[in-house]
C-alpha cells in the first residue's frame, strides 16, 4: 500500500477518506512491526507542568546566566535596578545598600512603595505578592509608570525571591508600614500591617541567597557590590547611594564600612576616576549630557584617548550595565568617526582619514555611555547587550554634532586626537600590507631570539611556549620538550617590573624584547592576537617564592603591555611539583606542602619510611621528571590566567598597589595581610 493508498482509503484520491491522526495512529499501532521504537512508555503523564516559580529554581541559568559568582551578585542587580527606576522617575533621592555578617542583604529607597492593595486580577493577593511570586507581573510595561527603566520583563525581583533562603519586603505607604516574609520563593506570611510610620516611605527587600542553588561556599563580596553601588551613584547624578557593610567582612579589603556617593559630574566624575594617572592624548575629557534626545529619557557619555593603554569601553541602559555593548555603543563609535573625519576635511588630512576605521579611533579610547531610553530590547534576560536598534540612531545623532562643536572650539586638542587616530590607521594598513610568514620560513626570515627553542609547527595552533627562568631549568625543559609543539625560551632571572619601570627603560631592556620577538604580536596598542605564534603562553617558574615573585612580574607585563592576550585566553601559569615522595616501589610528586600531608595520609600510608626529596628548582628535575609532572599535555596541570570583566577596576587597583613605584602601598598592603599569611589564605 502507498503513503496515498493509506491517506485516501485504498480505493484512489477522495475516497473512504481518514484523517492524518488517524494515520499517524494507525502507523504507531504497527511501528514494532517495522522495527521502529515502542511509544507506549511515554503518555500524558509524562508531560511535566512547572507552576509560579518552579522554572526559575530548576533553570536558574535562563534568568540569571548560571550558579557562579557573576550570577550570585547578579541577584544584587536585580534589586537595585529596581530601587534606581524610582530614583530615574524622580520618586527617591536615595538608595541605602547594607551588607550583613550573616549572608543578608538588604536594598532601601524612599520611592513610591511598592503598592500593597488587592491585584484587580488576583483579587485575593496583594499587588505586593503577585510582584513577588509571579514572573512578568511589574509595573515597567506601562510607560505611564515608568517612563525608562532597567527591569522591563517583569521578571528580576521574582527571580531574586524564588532564589533566595529568605527574602523579606518591608513598604511604607501612606505612612503605614507593610512587611511580608517568603522563603524560595514561596510566602511565609501574609501581608502584615506593622503599624504607623510618620517619616519614611518606599521600599526595603533583604535577602539571602539560596545554598542549596548556588552551593554552601558562596558568599557576597564586599569588593564587588561597592563598586555595583558606587556605579549607580555615577549613571544618575540625582540619586545618593549609601553604603554600610558589616565590619567583620572587610580584613584584607580597602572597602569601607561606611560611604554615601553623590556624583553630580556623572559620567565625567567616573571615568576620571578610572583613568587617573593615566598620560592622555588630549588634556580634556569629551563628555556631555543631552535631555531628551529623539524624545526618549537621556544620553550621557565620557571619552579620553590614552597614550600608553589599550582602550575599554563601559556601557548602560537605564543604569544596566551592557558588557557586551549593543546599538548604543556602535552609534558612539560612528559618531566619533565621523566627527574625525569632518575635522580631518577642514585642516586638509581628508586623503590620510579616508581609510580609517571605527577600530582606528577606539583602539585607546576609554569611553563611557549611559543612555536611558523607554522599552529597551535587551539580548537574554541578564541584559549583557542592547539590541534597540533605534539608539544607535539616536546616540549617532545627538554625539557627533556635539563632537563637533568640541573639536572646532579646541583646534589643538582636535588636531592631537586626530594625529594620533591617523596613526593608528597608518599602522593597521602596514600590517595589512606585511606578507604573511609560515613558521617554517619564519625562522629564517623574522629576527628570533637566540636563546629561543622553536617548535616544527606551521602555525599557532597546538603550539606552546614555555617561559623558565634559567638557562638551567632551559636546559631540562628542552629536553623534556614535545619538539613539533612546545617551544622554550629561557629567561635570566628576574625580569622587570614594568609597572614601576617608564616606556624608554622598557623599550631597553633585552629579556623583554626577546619575549616580544618570539611571541611575534607586538604589545601596547600595537597588539595583535592574529600575529601570535602560539595558542598557549605558559609561565614555568620554580615553585617556591622567588618563581612565584618572577612569576608575578610575568603576570604584571602581560597585564599592562598585552591584556588582550590574557582576555583571549593564551596565559597558563604551570604548577610544577615541590616534593617528590618515595616508598619502595612507589613514588608520587607534590605540589606544596598541603599536598605532600594529604599523599602521607592517603597514598603513603601503610608501613615502610617515605622519602621525601624537595625540588630546589626546575633545573634539578630530571627531564623525564619535569615532562611527567609539568610538561606532558596529559598529565600536567595547568592554570588559565584570567581577568573578569566586572572586576577590571580593582585588579588595576591591585597591580598598581602591589607592583607600582609606590613602596607605602605594598607595605600597607602587607600589614593589612599579615594576619593571613601564616594561614597561607593571603589572596593577592
Amino acid at each position: 500500500m502507498t503513503d496515498n493508498d493509506d491517506l485516501f482509503g485504498g480505493d484512489g484520491p477522495l475516497k473512504r477518506p481518514v484523517t492524518v491522526a488517524a494515520k499517524a495512529s494507525a502507523r504507531t499501532a504497527r511501528a514494532p512491526a517495522r522495527g521502529l521504537p515502542d511509544e507506549s512508555g511515554y503518555d500524558a503523564s509524562d508531560i511535566e507542568v512547572l507552576e509560579g516559580l518552579e522554572p526559575v529554581r530548576r533553570r536558574p541559568g535562563m534568568y540569571i546566566g548560571g550558579t557562579d559568582e557573576k550570577a550570585y551578585h547578579h541577584l544584587f542587580a536585580e534589586v537595585i535596578d529596581n530601587a534606581m527606576d524610582e530614583a530615574v522617575a524622580g520618586h527617591a533621592t536615595f538608595i541605602e545598600v547594607a551588607v550583613e555578617e550573616d549572608g543578608y542583604l538588604s536594598v532601601t529607597d524612599n520611592g513610591r512603595g511598592i503598592p500593597v492593595d488587592p491585584h484587580p486580577k488576583f483579587p485575593k493577593k496583594s499587588a505586593l505578592e503577585v510582584i513577588m511570586t509571579t514572573l512578568h507581573a511589574g509595573g515597567k510595561f506601562d510607560s505611564k509608570v515608568y517612563e525608562t527603566s532597567g527591569g522591563l520583563h517583569g521578571v528580576g525581583v521574582s527571580v531574586v525571591n524564588a532564589l533566595s533562603e529568605v527574602l523579606e519586603v518591608e513598604v511604607a505607604r501612606g505612612q503605614m508600614l507593610y512587611r511580608q516574609v517568603f522563603s524560595r520563593g514561596v510566602p511565609q506570611t501574609k501581608l502584615e500591617t506593622v503599624g504607623r510610620v510618620l517619616n519614611r516611605r518606599g521600599t526595603k527587600v533583604r535577602f539571602k541567597p539560596d545554598h542549596q542553588i548556588f552551593g554552601k561556599d558562596a558568599h557576597f563580596q564586599p569588593r564587588r557590590l561597592f563598586r555595583m553601588a558606587r556605579s549607580k551613584a555615577y549613571l544618575f547624578g540625582g540619586v545618593e547611594v549609601r553604603w554600610t557593610c558589616a565590619p567583620s567582612l572587610l580584613p584584607g579589603t580597602d572597602v569601607p564600612a561606611e560611604a554615601t556617593f553623590r556624583f553630580p559630574n556623572g559620567l565625567k566624575d567616573y571615568l576620571a576616576h578610572d583613568i587617573e594617572g593615566k598620560e592622555l592624548v588630549s588634556d580634556q575629557i569629551f563628555s556631555g549630557k543631552i535631555t531628551k534626545p529623539g524624545g526618549h529619557g537621556s544620553l550621557e557619555w565620557a571619552v579620553a584617548w590614552m597614550v600608553h593603554d589599550d582602550g575599554f569601553s563601559s556601557s548602560y541602559c537605564n543604569t544596566v550595565p551592557t558588557p557586551d555593548g549593543g546599538t548604543h555603543e556602535n552609534g558612539l563609535r560612528i559618531a566619533l568617526l565621523r566627527g574625525l573625519r569632518d575635522h580631518a576635511e577642514r585642516v586638509g588630512q581628508q586623503k590620510r582619514m579616508a581609510p580609517a576605521t571605527t577600530d582606528d579611533v577606539m583602539a585607546t579610547c576609554a569611553s563611557m555611555l549611559s543612555v536611558f531610553i523607554r522599552e529597551p530590547e535587551f539580548q537574554g534576560q541578564t541584559k549583557d547587550k542592547l539590541a534597540t536598534l533605534e539608539a544607535g540612531r539616536i546616540v549617532e545623532s545627538a554625539i557627533r554634532d556635539t563632537f563637533d562643536h568640541w573639536l572646532a572650539a579646541s583646534p589643538l586638542q582636535a588636531n592631537k586626537i586626530l594625529e594620533w587616530v591617523l596613526d593608528r590607521a597608518d599602522e593597521r594598513l602596514r600590517r595589512r600590507q606585511e606578507k604573511e610568514v609560515a613558521r617554517k620560513t619564519a625562522t629564517r626570515k623574522l629576527r628570533l631570539p637566540g636563546k629561543l627553542a622553536d617548535c616544527s609547527n606551521a602555525g599557532a595552533a597546538g603550539s606552546e611556549l614555555f617561559i623558565v627562568e634559567g638557562d638551567s631549568a632551559g636546559g631540562s625543559a628542552k629536553q623534556a620538550r614535545d619538539r613539533k609543539s612546545q617551544a622554550i625560551l629561557p629567561l635570566r632571572g628576574k625580569i622587570l617590573n614594568v609597572a614601576s619601570a617608564g616606556r624608554d627603560k622598557l623599550m631597553a631592556n633585552q629579556q623583554l624584547s626577546d619575549l616580544i620577538q618570539a611571541l611575534g604580536c607586538g604589545m601596547g596598542s600595537a597588539y595583535r592576537d592574529g600575529d601570535l605564534r602560539y595558542e598557549k603562553v605558559i609561565i614555568m617558574t620554580d615553585a617556591d617564592v622567588d618563581g612565584a615573585h618572577i612569576a608575578s612580574l610575568l603576570i604584571t607585563f602581560f597585564y599592562r603591555q598585552t591584556p588582550r592576550l590574557i582576555d583571549a585566553g593564551h596565559l597558563y601559569l604551570a604548577v610544577p611539583p615541590l616534593y617528590r615522595l618515595t616508598q619502595g616501589t612507589k613514588s608520587a610528586y607534590a605540589r606544596d606542602e598541603a599536598d605532600k600531608d594529604k599523599l602521607l595520609k592517603t597514598m603513603f600510608k601503610g608501613s615502610g619510611k617515605v622519602e621525601i626529596g624537595r625540588f630546589k628548582g626546575l633545573g634539578e628535575m630530571l627531564p623525564a621528571q619535569l615532562k611527567e609532572t609539568t610538561m606532558d599535555p596529559k598529565k600536567r596541570l595547568l592554570l588559565k590566567v584570567v581577568i573578569d570583566a566586572d572586576e577590571r577596576p580593582e585588579t588595576g587597583d591591585a597591580v598598581e598597589r602591589l607592583m607600582g613605584n609606590k613602596p607605602e602601598a605594598r607595605f600597607t598592603f602587607i600589614q593589612e595581610r599579615a594576619a593571613f599569611a601564616n594561614e597561607e589564605e593571603l589572596d593577592i
